[in-house]
């Protein structure tokens, strides 16, 4: 007979598994958070990224100001079990035009705890 160790999770994988639980979690109470903004650095990257391959996906100034607008919503990606996380304008269900990371918002105004959680993992 054949004896098999446990499965070992590696710190990363627990990160992970967290992360799509908390995703999944904010993601099905179809709950919107006001927008708390875009941190500098994520900006200025984003911005790079846009004048460098324009066309490729929805200005990022037009992402900001909807979210304003409209709040924003966590989604998960296509296959959640690979901890793709977004958040996306309220109205929005295009991910790959309009999607932006949880670690590209501010922490500032983000009354949540779990979003705030989110955010924080990356």
């Amino acid at each position: 007979m054949m004896e098999f160790a446990p499965k070992m999770t590696s710190p990363e994988e627990e990160k992970k598994q967290k992360k799509i639980s908390l995703a999944l979690e904010l993601s099905q109470n179809q709950e919107s958070f006001s927008f708390p903004g875009i941190n500098t650095e994520a900006y200025a990257r984003l911005k790079a990224d846009e004048e460098e391959f324009p066309g490729f996906a929805t200005p990022i100034d037009e992402i900001i100001e909807r979210c304003k607008k409209e709040g924003v919503k966590v989604v998960l990606g296509k296959n959640p079990e690979s901890g793709n996380v977004y958040i996306l304008p309220v109205q929005s269900n295009d991910i790959e035009n309009d999607g932006i990371f949880p670690k590209h918002l501010q922490m500032n105004g983000v009354a949540d705890e779990k979003l705030k959680e989110l955010i924080s993992m990356g």
